[in-house]
C-alpha cells in the first residue's frame, strides 16, 4: 500500500503567504475550512497573520529563522547579536533573532521563537546587507560581519562617543572579539557606515581602531 503524501509536503521549509496556499488549496471546495483543519492537525504553523509554515512533522529540515526575520516584520534583515554569532565573531549563541529596520521597532514572539527589530534610519541601513544561505539552500539578507558591528555599537545606549582605549575594550573584553577576527572586516563598508553621516564619532572612532589593528597584522 503507497503512503499518501500530504499536499503540504512539496513546500520548502519557507514562510507561506495564504496565496502560495492556493494551488495546494485547490481541489478543495471550502479552501478556509481546510487550512483550518490543517492548523489543528499540525500540518500548517501560523507564524503571524496570514503567513504560515509547513508543520514540524511534515518539515524535511529545520525551520530557517533568519528567514522567517525577514518575512515576520519588514523591510528589514538580521543583524546585530544573532548576525554577529552566525558569522562566528561573538563566542555565545543567541536564542533571539536580532533584526534592524528603517521601520519603527518590532517585537514578535511565536512557537519559533523571539523576534525583535530595532529602528535605524533609511540612509544608514541601506549599507551592509548581504545573502545569507541556510544549510537547505534558503536565501535570507543578513547584516555583513563589519555591518552588523557596526549596527551594535551604534544601538548601544550605554556606549557615547568613546575613546579608542574605551572601544578597544568594548571589542575586545566586552563582545569577545578577537585581534584575527577584526583583522577581517571589510573597511570598505565601516567606511560606508561613516559616509552616512549617522553616529559619526561612535562610528569613526570604530574605523580608527579596527584601521589600525588591521595595519598592525599586516605582514
Amino acid at each position: 500500500m503507497h503512503k499518501l503524501i500530504h499536499p503540504l509536503q512539496a513546500f520548502k521549509p519557507a514562510p507561506l503567504a495564504r496565496e502560495a496556499l492556493d494551488e495546494a488549496l485547490s481541489g478543495y471546495r471550502r479552501p478556509n475550512d481546510k487550512v483550518s483543519e490543517w492548523l489543528r492537525e499540525g500540518a500548517l504553523q501560523p507564524l503571524r497573520r496570514g503567513l504560515y509554515l509547513v508543520g514540524a512533522p511534515l518539515r524535511t529540515s529545520p525551520a530557517c529563522l533568519p528567514l522567517l526575520a525577514n518575512h515576520l516584520y519588514g523591510p528589514s534583515y538580521v543583524s546585530l547579536d544573532f548576525a554577529l554569532a552566525w558569522h562566528g565573531l561573538i563566542p555565545e549563541g543567541v536564542a533571539e533573532v536580532t533584526s534592524v529596520t528603517p521601520r519603527p521597532g518590532h517585537l514578535h514572539s511565536n512557537a519559533l521563537g523571539r523576534f525583535s527589530y530595532h529602528h535605524l534610519p533609511l540612509r544608514y541601513y541601506a549599507v551592509g546587507q548581504e545573502l545569507g544561505q541556510s544549510a537547505d539552500g534558503l536565501s535570507f539578507l543578513m547584516a555583513s560581519p563589519a555591518k552588523a558591528l557596526a549596527d551594535r555599537l551604534v544601538l548601544s545606549r550605554s556606549l557615547p562617543a568613546l575613546s579608542r582605549r574605551a572601544m578597544q575594550q568594548w571589542l575586545m573584553e566586552d563582545l569577545r572579539l578577537d585581534s584575527e577576527q577584526l583583522g577581517e572586516l571589510n573597511l570598505c563598508e565601516l567606511r560606508a557606515c561613516l559616509a552616512t553621516g549617522y553616529k559619526q564619532r561612535q562610528l569613526g572612532t570604530l574605523l580608527s581602531v579596527v584601521e589600525s589593528l588591521q595595519q598592525e597584522l599586516a605582514p
